[in-house]
Formats: structure tokens, C-alpha cells, sequence
């Protein structure tokens, strides 16, 4: 099958990759000339693991290609897939401007048959409305699909490849069979591919982010009552964790949730709810929640060293909003450096891959170490804002010999409490019990 996926983002990327990889010629479009030429020299603009050799062994073969020019590749397209960011306006409410764009660049090349699909986050009723754009351009009917994506950044392939579900939203049956056609290589699990209608899917995509995105709000709310009453979060989790009907997932206590999903859908339906004159006490409740989650480690460290942090240095480790990803949108580290810049403390900070990201926007404002171990020497205090696996078991007698406080503030609880005050450490994690002396 021939598909034209415009946008070359996480999403469109990983997608128009992982069609090409069971058998599809696929050309990816974008607007942004430098990172098409980028995708020609088989560089790749993100971090995804495992995503740069699925590229270079596709375009190598001939079925993945990368081009500006939506007009050379669209006329021979039965699918064209819109992945295009949707990135939060002022209000909060999805800004979609770049569907727009990417829906009327296509329009005078489809053919006859061919399927639009929206694999972007969108607002209810979108789709419907890019139906009636493209029907009003070309004067003829059209197919148009909703095909939300339910990608996990550093585990995309894997999430694409064996998905849980596939969802699509229709306006015909061709339309649907033809995506499923296209996805058959990846359900032979027999996990299920699920028909609904456009309102249902785009509305599907978004419940299913905020009540993720509560499930951590949950349990960050949670974690910080534990640590007031002497309870223990790790404890309490097993305990709720257990009963079938809650499950584990996401119900890791932190410094809150980032990235481009969660914080931006959740501001998107509460967004759609006010259109609508509905109230969303709840997901109002989320947003706030985790928005003051982010300052929890911030507060950690002033009651330890007094409102006046000036002349503290702090080591930071992890800056993007998760690991396995150098994506640093919404990430509560930037919260933190914020936070502790204003109140005049110097920053070390090191993450595996987002540091280049971080950069661009602080500058030299803050230190980036090369090597987590650099970033203790001399500092006063270590905070955790990512859980990358290189330091969950690092050289804790070389940190307590280079930390002047030997504090440690992990937003991640990386570490047991008990053998880190063994050890000789003052460390303080979310909704974690306090150790005591035996």
C-alpha cells in the first residue's frame, strides 16, 4: 500500500517507519526542510530506541522515503496520514493550526479513493470538520478516519508493533477495511481492531490520557498524605496495587507527569468541557494536582537549607520528562531549575540524552555535566527528577564523599530509605516513611 504520513514528530515518524517495516511504501512529509535533509543522511531528529535502525534499513530498501514536496507524493497515496503537532494554546485548548495546513497542502492531490486519517490528538469533532473541509475544496465525497495513536515515548516501536488495541474512528466501511488491512501484520495476537465512530475515537484518545494522567495525580496526592501521617507510599501501593480492579500501572508516586500528552490533553478536554458549558471539577483537580507536585522536591530542599538558597549548589539528575526519551516538554526538572535558580542556587544538572535540549533553553545559565558523578563534586545536595536506569545503582560512598550535605532529594525513589540513612545519607523521597535509628 502506498501512505504519505505528513509530520515527522514522534508519531509520524515511528508510524510511517513502522508501516514501511511490514511491507508498505511510505513517504514522510514535512514542512521543515533541515530535518527531511537530516532523514535523507539517515540521521534521526528524536530520541527513540530502536527507531534509527528501523529508518536506515527501510529507506535502504527503498520502502521509507523523506520529502517537503507534498504534491510529488500524494496522487499515488491510498492512505494519508495527518500527524502534525496540536500543541496547547493560550487557554489551553488544542491549537490546530498544523491540521489545518497539512489538510489543505493534500486536498488538491488525493485521489479518488484515497483515506485521510488524523493520527494527531484532536478535539472532538475535528475529523468530522476536516471531512467538510476537504469535501468543500474537491466538491466530491471523501474518506476521512480518526486513528488516535496510543504511543508510549521509548517504547513506540513496541507499542506500534504489538499494540493492546487499534482504534478508528469511520465514516464508511471501505474506510475501515482498508485500515484494518493495514494493520492485520500487527494483530496476529489477536489483539482486537476496534470500529467506532469519529466522535468516539478522538473522545477515546483523550479519556484514556486523563485517566492515566489521574491514576498519577492519584497517587502523588496519596504519597504526600502518607509522608505527613508516617505511612509509607511503596507500602500502600502494594497493598491497592493488588486488588485487580486498580492495578500498578501508574501508580509510581513522583514529581509529577510531563511531556507532550497528559499535561496538554487533560487541559484539552477541560477545555472541550467548557465549550460545552460541562463542568470538569475532576480533571481541574488533576491539572492542579500535579502542577504543585512539580514543586514538592523545591520545598524539600528549602526546608533543609532555609528559604535562602544562595550560594547552594544542586545536582540535578535526569531532565527529561521521563526516561528512555530526551524529551524535556512539560518536564518537572525545568519546574526545579526554575524554582531554584530564582531563589539564587547554582545547578548541576546531567541527563543521558536531553542535555542538548535543555540548552537551548537555559544556555549557560546552569552547568551540564558530562557524567552523573560530575555533578555531585561539591554540591551541596543531589536531586532526582528522572528515573534513568544508570542511577539506580550508583557509587554511593563516592557521592557521600563529595556531597556536602550528603542530602538527597528523589522525586523518583530510586533508593530504600533505611539503607540510605544507614549509609549516612539525609534522603527524602515522595511519600516515603522516615527512617529511624535502631
Amino acid at each position: 500500500m502506498k501512505i504519505v504520513v505528513i509530520g515527522t514528530g514522534y508519531v509520524g515518524l515511528v508510524t510511517g517507519t513502522c508501516f514501511a517495516e511490514s511491507g508498505n511504501d511510505v513517504t514522510c512529509v514535512d514542512i521543515n526542510a533541515g530535518k527531511i535533509e537530516r532523514l535523507n543522511q539517515g540521521e534521526i531528529p528524536i530520541y527513540e530506541p530502536g527507531l534509527t535502525e528501523l529508518v536506515k534499513r527501510n529507506a535502504a530498501a527503498g520502502r521509507l522515503k523523506f520529502t517537503t514536496d507534498v504534491a510529488e507524493c500524494t496522487p499515488e497515496a491510498r492512505c494519508v496520514f495527518l500527524a502534525v503537532g496540536t500543541p496547547m494554546d493560550e487557554d489551553g485548548s488544542a491549537d490546530l493550526t498544523g491540521i489545518w495546513s497539512a489538510c489543505d497542502s493534500v486536498a488538491p492531490h488525493l485521489e479518488e479513493n484515497a483515506i485521510v486519517i488524523c493520527k494527531s490528538t484532536v478535539p472532538v469533532g475535528t475529523n468530522r470538520k476536516v471531512y467538510e473541509r476537504l469535501k468543500e475544496t474537491l466538491n466530491r465525497e471523501v474518506h476521512v478516519a480518526s486513528n488516535p495513536e496510543f504511543l508510549k515515548e521509548g517504547c513506540a516501536i513496541d507499542d506500534f508493533t504489538k499494540p493492546d488495541r487499534v482504534v478508528v474512528g469511520v465514516m464508511t466501511t471501505e474506510a475501515a477495511e482498508v485500515l484494518e488491512e493495514l494493520y492485520k501484520p500487527f494483530l496476529r495476537t489477536e489483539h482486537p481492531f476496534l470500529v467506532m465512530g469519529l466522535e468516539s475515537a478522538e473522545m477515546t484518545k483523550y479519556v484514556a490520557n486523563c485517566m492515566l494522567a489521574t491514576k498519577i495525580s492519584f497517587i502523588n496526592e496519596m504519597a504526600n498524605l502518607c509522608e505527613v501521617v508516617g505511612a509509607d507510599v511503596n507500602e500502600v501501593r502494594k497493598g491497592i496495587g493488588h486488588d485487580q480492579r486498580i492495578g500498578f500501572q501508574f501508580l509510581f508516586p513522583g514529581v509529577g507527569y510531563g511531556g507532550s500528552c497528559f499535561p496538554k490533553d487533560v487541559r484539552a478536554l477541560m477545555a472541550t468541557a467548557s465549550e460545552h458549558q460541562v463542568s470538569s471539577q475532576l480533571l481541574q483537580s488533576v491539572d492542579n494536582v500535579n502542577k504543585s507536585q512539580k514543586s514538592v522536591l523545591f520545598e524539600k530542599i528549602k526546608r533543609f537549607f532555609g528559604s535562602d538558597l544562595k550560594g547552594k549548589t544542586i545536582a540535578i539528575w535526569g531532565l527529561a520528562f521521563k526516561p528512555r526519551t530526551d524529551d524535556i516538554r512539560e518536564a518537572p526538572a525545568l519546574t526545579l531549575i526554575d524554582q531554584l535558580l530564582e531563589a539564587g542556587a547554582s545547578i548541576r544538572a546531567h541527563d543521558p540524552v536531553a542535555m542538548e535540549n535543555v540548552k537551548s533553553v537555559y544556555g549557560d545559565k546552569i552547568t551540564y555535566c558530562k557524567h552523573q558523578y560530575e555533578t555531585v563534586e561539591g554540591a551541596d545536595a543531589l536531586a532526582i527528577c528522572t528515573e534513568w536506569n544508570e542511577y539506580r545503582t550508583p557509587d554511593f560512598n563516592f557521592m557521600k564523599q563529595q556531597l556536602k550535605s550528603q542530602a538527597i532529594f528523589d522525586g523518583r525513589n530510586l533508593y530504600d530509605p533505611q539503607k540510605m540513612f544507614a549509609r549516612g545519607f539525609f534522603y527524602s523521597g515522595i511519600g516515603l516513611k522516615q527512617p529511624k535509628s535502631t
